[in-house]
């Protein structure tokens, strides 16, 4: 019977430690050591990325070295102060971000990615991570599988294209628009007044999804919310004549939309040397983001994402113990949604229009990686896996390409080939680390030590 048991237990192991084994016996080795032999090896693998980011770049290698003695340095904080250690870390990197304008300039480029992000790379980065911390209360938190997440961007998108656009020229209603004349035609109201609009009522248009959808589970949610964000892009490029009403202006989009600004602070033409237009953007989306991680992580110790959490690991149990399923989803979907489309609005100001294209079920499966890569119920890494894959897709790819074509003598374009590239980067994280880069305690112990609930026939016996 021990025999038996050794066999079996072989052949549920993953083909990729049976016969790959390398990284399945390091890890088995790992978790063999005690607490005190775990923290040195950790403390040498934090040396060598130290090292191995030193000759990509020294900036990035400084910074990560600072964060890894940020967090060391807690633990040897006197009792009354060791709380307030887990802020941090997050203060190291909202200063860096804050002040990142100001030596952007000074960083030089990195050995493999090129140039460091620009700013308006930066600011992109901002919305997409905005939109997977939203994804990720949906899927990281409740356990709910959205293949349509991009349909609440697109309606944020197109609900600051109505009301900050001359999309309706035969009206005129102007309410603290910034930088738009008084004899424009069409309606302008503040931005910053809708983008808590769209959020409404995006949060509106979720609900409204998630009444009928959300009673069902796994693949069967997964098909209906694929068909929900194919139907509402479908309506943005087929909404020019609805009943002879131009609601969408069709495949040519809405432009231009009318950018922020505060008073006679114009985010489009920015304000002498230091608030410039870029900068002034790439400001704004940093509180947007700062609010964002905000809500995500009070909702997550609340009540209500203590009911989400208890969803995603057992919703029977959930239901037994007395969590309101239809109600509990519903608020997760609609959480979502909300930030989904602030994202969307922002986005839209930014670039000063709105096209269908945009829109695509593409976009969708690039959050959705962007939560699976940076560890999906962890607010932080799901940050840094938005920044990276946003970082990639607007810059780092183009340069990479440069980079090889000019040290090969080859002529490839490696943006050509970008979802394969993410496809590549999804496959070996969820082969080697599946719980994400940088995952949640409860996550890693899910899938590192398991769960006691494992059939009969895996028992072994000695």
């Amino acid at each position: 019977m021990a025999e038996t048991g050794k066999v079996v237990d072989e052949i549920r192991d993953p083909w990729y430690h049976r016969w790959g084994g390398f990284f399945g016996e390091w890890r088995r080795r790992y978790r063999g050591l005690d607490d005190r032999q775990q923290r040195q090896v950790g403390i040498i693998l934090r040396v060598a990325i130290v090292i191995l980011l030193f000759f990509i770049g020294w900036p990035v290698a400084l910074l990560v070295a600072a964060l890894f003695t940020a967090q060391f340095a807690v633990g040897y904080l006197p009792p009354p102060y060791r709380r307030y250690g887990r802020f941090a870390i997050p203060l190291i990197v909202l200063l860096v971000v804050l002040t990142y304008p100001f030596y952007l300039g000074n960083l030089g480029t990195m050995s493999l990615l090129g140039d460091y992000p620009t700013l308006g790379t930066m600011t992109i980065m901002g919305v997409f991570s905005m939109m997977a911390v939203g994804l990720n209360i949906v899927v990281g938190y409740a356990g709910l599988l959205d293949l349509g997440y991009v349909a609440f961007y697109a309606m944020g998108a197109y609900t600051v294209a109505w009301f900050a656009s001359v999309q309706f020229a035969h009206r005129s209603v102007h309410l603290g628009a910034s930088g738009v004349a008084g004899s424009t035609p069409g309606i302008h109201i503040s931005i910053w007044a809708l983008l808590a609009i769209a959020g409404i009522f995006t949060a509106f248009i979720g609900i409204m999804i998630g009444l009928p959808t959300l009673r069902l589970r796994g693949d069967y949610l997964a098909i209906v919310t694929l068909g929900f964000g194919e139907i509402l892009p479908q309506i943005a490029r087929n909404g020019d004549s609805l009943a002879g009403f131009n609601l969408t202006n069709g495949p040519n989009g809405i432009t231009p939309i009318d950018p922020p600004g505060f008073g006679r602070l114009n985010f489009l033409t920015g304000s002498g040397t230091f608030w410039t237009s870029e900068r002034l953007f790439f400001w704004a989306v940093l509180v947007l983001v700062a609010i964002t991680i905000f809500c995500s992580l009070r909702l997550r110790d609340s009540r209500l994402g203590r009911a989400w959490i208890a969803i995603r690991e057992d919703e029977t149990a959930a239901a037994a113990m007395g969590v309101p399923l239809m109600r509990t989803k519903t608020w997760a979907y609609a959480t979502g949604a909300f930030f989904g489309g602030v994202a969307g609005a922002y986005f839209a100001s930014f670039k000063q229009s709105t096209f269908p294209g945009d829109f695509s079920f593409n976009i969708s499966a690039f959050i959705l990686s962007m939560v699976i890569l940076g560890g999906m119920g962890n607010v932080w890494g799901v940050v840094f896996g938005a920044c990276f894959l946003s970082f990639l897709n607007q810059q780092g790819l183009s340069d990479i390409g440069h980079s090889f074509n000019h040290t090969f003598g080859t002529n490839l374009d490696v943006p050509k080939y970008q979802f394969g590239i993410y496809g590549l980067i999804i496959v070996a994280t969820m082969l080697l680390r599946p719980e994400g880069l940088i995952p949640s305690a409860r996550r890693k112990a899910e899938f590192h030590e398991g769960v006691h609930d494992a059939p009969l026939y895996d028992a072994q016996h000695e």
